[in-house]
């Protein structure tokens, strides 16, 4: 019985000792990542690729004078970053440009270098084929590219047009033109890997 009540005396001076070690060791939760929990400062970099019913295929991008197109090809102009500014409301930035994704009230489309919440917020909404709609969050004003062969001064469509976010990296680039693949060996040869050079500087021994 003696032995018992030690015992737990001893248990009992570890209790505080324990207590200061896991004290700073407490449980966070992880933030999720997931693009349908938009809240809490999420941040996805994306490239906006819409069909826009077949009018018009294109990546949107952001470039350095502040112009808004649409380009066939992504670009590093055209990946962004889309960061949640409370639930279903994102901006839109440029990685390479740091420029903002903006809207003005006739609905034009421009890249600023200072966000406005005005024109800087956009709805973002989820449809069930995985693509979204965006839409300005003061003006109501849906999110649309410029039909091709029109200034991005023009007015926009008055109907909502779907983007495809896609994944946030470059496709690689393509290879240069004339540059040949290397032949294989000729294992027949007595000079398979090609190591003696033309034909005048070769040995005699190797000479056909």
């Amino acid at each position: 019985m003696g032995w018992d009540k030690t015992k737990f005396e001893h248990l009992g001076l570890w209790v505080p000792v324990l207590a200061v070690l896991l004290g700073p060791c407490q449980a966070h939760p992880i933030p999720d990542s997931s693009p349908l929990l938009q809240f809490g400062g999420q941040v996805r970099q994306r490239y906006l690729y819409t069909d826009d019913a077949q009018e018009t295929e294109a990546h949107l991008e952001i470039r350095a004078d502040g112009t808004v197109v649409g380009t066939a090809r992504r670009s590093p102009e055209s990946l962004l970053e889309l960061k949640a500014l409370k639930p279903g409301v994102i901006q839109i930035l440029g990685v390479k440009t740091s420029r903002f994704l903006c809207q003005g009230p006739e609905g034009r489309l421009y890249g600023s270098l200072h966000f406005n919440p005005q024109a800087c917020s956009f709805r973002e909404l989820l449809l069930e084929d995985g693509y979204n709609v965006y839409q300005s969050e003061a003006l109501g004003i849906p999110l649309r590219l410029p039909p091709h062969r029109s200034s991005n001064r023009d007015l926009a469509p008055r109907g909502p047009a779907r983007f495809l976010p896609l994944p946030g990296f470059l496709p690689p680039p393509l290879e240069p033109p004339g540059i040949l693949a290397p032949e294989p060996p000729n294992v027949g040869s007595s000079d398979p890997l090609s190591m003696v050079g033309p034909s005048h500087g070769r040995s005699p021994s190797y000479t056909s």
